[in-house]
């Protein structure tokens, strides 16, 4: 059976989270001040994602709230305690410099207008009003009939649950959707599992999961998605 429709990640993925994220906490460094027992702000910088990883991972375990993540990131990351009312303040104050860096890959936009005889969707592992805000300001928000998020579904990828319940929202069986994501595990072989067509965005061409359908630009998906009879072949760019 054809495939009907994409399920999209967005950090990473269409959204360059990882620019956004080392541009906006360098500007936060710049106006608050390197905190204490950091050499150098890239020091920092490596502190902060490690951290970030760290409680995105205790958030997808269900061992603390979107809110908790957050603030538990701050407090980790100055090394003092913090009342909740402290740690939202610091951590609004970096996401307004975050959100100043927010960009698209060059290549989602053209990849969203080559695949318009395809439905589209998201399922992140983040919150909704994080997401639809985030895609609103991008201006793609249309572009996606729906948007899930772990916060709100209380699952998250790669557990087969979040993939069935972003196919319940399209009303398309598994084998009907193809899903896109950056990390090998938790996108691409969670979709598997998931019994979708899981395909691995590796735009660092790291190369190394032959089990996976593998591209390293979004250029390439329409011409995977046209010869969809080669899903399941391992490394099919690259």
């Amino acid at each position: 059976m054809a495939i009907r429709a994409v399920l999209w990640d967005v950090d990473d993925t269409l959204f360059d989270y990882g620019t956004a994220a080392a541009t906006g906490l360098s500007r936060h460094l710049e106006a608050e001040g390197l905190p204490d027992g950091y050499g150098c702000a890239q020091d920092a910088l490596d502190a902060w994602e490690g951290l970030t990883r760290r409680h995105w991972e205790r958030f997808a375990a269900g061992l603390t709230d979107w809110e908790g993540q957050r603030r538990d990131r701050a407090r980790d990351f100055l090394g003092r305690p913090l009342s909740d009312a402290e740690a939202d303040e610091w951590f609004g104050r970096h996401v307004r410099h975050y959100e100043t860096a927010w960009s698209l890959f060059a290549d989602s936009v053209p990849v969203l207008d080559a695949l318009t005889e395809y439905r589209h969707a998201v399922l992140s592992n983040s919150s909704l009003v994080h997401q639809h805000r985030k895609l609103t300001v991008l201006g793609v928000r249309d572009r996606f009939e729906s948007v899930l998020c772990a916060a709100e579904l209380g699952v998250s990828k790669p557990e087969v649950a979040a993939f069935h319940a972003a196919c319940d929202a399209l009303a398309l069986a598994p084998h009907e959707v193809a899903y896109v994501g950056n990390e090998p595990d938790i996108d691409a072989g969670g979709a598997m599992a998931a019994g979708l067509t899981g395909i691995w965005l590796d735009r660092q061409d790291r190369g190394g999961r032959p089990d996976l359908t593998r591209i390293t630009g979004l250029h390439q998906l329409p011409g995977l998605l046209a010869g969809h009879t080669r899903f399941g072949a391992p490394d099919t760019f690259g």
